[in-house]
């Protein structure tokens, strides 16, 4: 008999409270391997790729691709490789229970595994020895321990600091499971080919026998262009016998939101309606920076390598502005840690540079190469994206020549950058025409004053019209 466990919405950091499937990597009853990509799911910022952590099967998917379901969501149901009856399944599914997603105190949580079977008529169980007040146990632990009649003294806690657990009491109130005789022991198969994790991943996926690939990688490795290059071609398609009608003029096409747009929207909505914003605005001449990056040999940082590196001094010259909000709290730090705004397919993302004060305009460029890659992949890790105490928003490429911008929260203030467009100057009595960009500093009103923001720019303006200082 197979055994049955829930395979639900996982939950990956403390903001995170749902998930969209973006696809399903395996088939209902394809059976797969340990480390097996099974799905991926979408939140708010990234796409995470979920590993099987044995192997098994699914015997039956319930969440669809495309859809979104909260934290602890009933998403599938897993077996341990045998057949499953689908009474059985039918019963897990129905008396799924979700996982409570707040944060409770260590160990209260309820595992989300399969629900216990429908209860029979039993005795009524004896009275529990009383709990010492002197044993470490969770509240939910102790419920549990009173109802089931189970002395918990001779309990080993799986708790933080030895803690008894609501899991520790499940344990030891079921039954251990009996043997089950499947037979003789199947012969070892042979000796597995030597692929990379995408090879197997693609070879499975298009049903291809990885023993009849010659593989090209180093000491004869299967790679994945080797799958792709023996997968069959498609068929051709079949030639339409009309052309399909044009849409009707006036035709709207009416697409859902995905998850990180809509959180894009909330947030937004929310630091647009609770902050209260304030603008300070600058011209800064551009022409000696522009000359700087022009005279680097090799690979040139960008003009916005640059201005990450100059918001970062200006900080520290003026920590008013480095700072977060929370509540009745500043939070000022002792780095500038600059989110800057990257523009994806799927919404705007923010990945930050730590300590930027700290790194030189190559290393900025660098990190920046990195974030920016991973950001428009999906493949940002919580802790790239989240934080920060600054925002940079460039919108030069694009040739906008002045905007403003929304705070991002918890941070205090966002600097909003448009493209460097010829204009007259006062240089020393003389007007000259030169590259000029135009800056707007929105400020938190609750915690940054008109003062702060404007000796921010000042300084800010005195770095980027003396590059030799960055």
């Amino acid at each position: 008999m197979a055994r049955l466990k829930a395979f639900t919405m996982p939950k990956w950091g403390i903001e995170m409270s749902e998930g969209t499937i973006a696809e399903w990597m395996v088939a209902e009853n394809q059976p797969f391997a340990k480390g097996t990509v099974l799905t991926l799911i979408e939140t708010d910022k990234i796409t995470n790729e979920v590993e099987a952590e044995a192997d098994g099967r699914f015997v039956r998917l319930i969440a669809e691709a495309g859809q979104t379901y909260p934290v602890g969501a009933l998403l599938a149901v897993l077996s341990d490789g045998g057949e499953a009856d689908p009474a059985e399944i039918d019963a897990l599914v129905a008396g799924f229970k979700p996982v409570d997603a707040s944060f409770a105190p260590d160990g209260d949580e309820t595992p989300a595994a399969a629900p216990p079977a429908a209860p029979e008529p039993v005795a009524a169980a004896p009275a529990a020895p009383a709990i010492p007040d002197g044993i470490a146990i969770s509240p939910v632990a102790r419920d549990k321990a009173v109802a089931a009649g189970l002395d918990v003294a001779g309990l080993s806690g799986s708790g933080r600091g030895g803690r008894i657990t609501a899991q520790d009491v499940d344990r030891a109130i079921s039954p251990p499971a009996a043997p089950t005789l499947v037979g003789v022991l199947p012969p070892s198969p042979p000796s597995p080919v030597f692929a990379t994790p995408m090879a197997r991943r693609v070879a499975a996926i298009h049903a291809v026998a990885l023993e009849t690939i010659a593989g090209s990688g180093p000491r004869g490795r299967v790679r994945k262009a080797d799958v792709l290059a023996a997968v069959p071609a498609p068929a051709p398609a079949p030639v339409p016998v009309a052309a399909p009608a044009a849409p009707a003029p006036g035709e709207v096409e009416v697409v859902a939101m995905s998850s990180m747009r809509r959180t894009i929207a909330r947030r937004l909505t929310e630091a647009k309606q609770q902050i209260p914003h304030f603008y300070v605005r600058r011209r800064v001449r551009a022409d000696r920076l522009l000359a700087l990056r022009a005279a680097v040999q090799g690979q040139r940082p960008s003009v916005n390598d640059y201005l990450v590196k100059a918001c970062a001094l200006a900080l520290m010259e003026v920590p008013q502005v480095n700072i977060q909000v929370h509540g009745q709290e500043i939070h000022r730090f002792a780095d500038a840690d600059v989110a800057v705004a990257v523009a994806t397919e799927k919404g705007l993302v923010t990945p930050i540079v730590r300590a930027a004060d700290r790194l030189s305009v190559a290393e900025i460029s660098a990190a920046m190469a990195g974030l920016a890659q991973r950001a428009r992949a999906g493949k940002l890790k919580p802790e790239e994206f989240t934080g920060g105490s600054f925002s940079l928003s460039n919108l030069g490429g694009f040739g906008v020549e002045q905007f403003d911008a929304i705070i991002n929260p918890p941070q205090g203030a966002i600097l909003a950058v448009g493209t460097a467009r010829p204009e007259p100057i006062d240089d020393d009595g003389a007007i000259r025409i030169v590259p000029v960009l135009h800056l707007s500093l929105s400020c938190d009103h609750r915690a940054i004053d008109g003062a702060d923001g404007g000796r921010f720019l000042a300084a800010l303006a005195g770095l980027i019209e003396n590059p030799g200082l960055l």
